[in-house]
């Protein structure tokens, strides 16, 4: 097994140029991300709120933290302050809350409009029909303190890679035809560490990858 140091430096050369990386360090305690931090890593991924909180006020300042995970209206306000991007937005009520919290901190946060593209029923996000809608000149409008900069995806968790590559496919699609309307729309976030060279392959220019970085995760915390 390669350490950490080591994970994150072939992934930082042998990713395309264009394609960011998320070390998601869910789990993983302040040691193994400073290793990734020394070794050159910048964005981190978390999906708890109040762990990506704690791991804030510990860490250096110049982390940019994701909100990877779903994240519910009443916990908005904890990671307002700081938090760099917020992935999973997959509802107008939680972009109306990120809009507000944003306003008492005086800053634009910067997201991600979760689609749902996965058949399975576990899985977070917008219909197409509900990207729409929000994704109008009016409701944009309203949200003078959100960033709407891409669009995020999670592909159905199989091994019919023919499945996953037609999901990312469909999701890349849905991006295309909107960034035809909002060209600010810059991000595609799609992969992880099981299918990340998938999502490269079908469009992504952001992945999430944790396990493959770290090693598999103690949930028993």
């Amino acid at each position: 097994m390669n350490s950490i140091s080591e994970n994150i430096k072939r992934y930082l050369s042998k990713l395309p140029k264009h394609v960011q990386l998320v070390a998601v360090s869910k789990t993983k305690p302040t040691s193994e991300i400073l290793e990734a931090y020394n070794a050159g890593q910048r964005i981190f991924g978390e999906n708890k709120v109040q762990e990506l909180t704690e791991k804030h006020e510990e860490l250096p300042k110049d982390i940019e933290w994701h909100m990877i995970g779903h994240l519910q209206r009443n916990k908005v306000k904890y990671i307002a302050p700081f938090v760099s991007l917020i992935h999973a937005v997959d509802s107008l009520k939680l972009l109306k809350e990120i809009n507000k919290q944003a306003a008492k901190n005086n800053r634009k946060i910067t997201c991600l409009l979760q689609v749902k593209i996965a058949k399975e029923d576990s899985k977070f996000g917008l219909s197409e029909e509900d990207l729409s809608n929000i994704l109008t000149p009016e409701e944009i409008q309203k949200l003078p303190y959100v960033n709407i900069i891409g669009l995020m995806g999670m592909a159905t968790f199989t091994n019919n890679e023919e499945q996953v590559a037609d999901e990312f496919a469909s999701l890349k699609k849905i991006f295309d035809q909107q960034t035809s309307k909002f060209p600010n729309l810059k991000i595609l976030s799609m992969g992880m560490s099981n299918d990340y060279n998938i999502a490269i392959t079908q469009g992504s220019t952001m992945v999430r990858i944790g396990s493959a970085i770290f090693g598999n995760r103690n949930y028993k915390n």
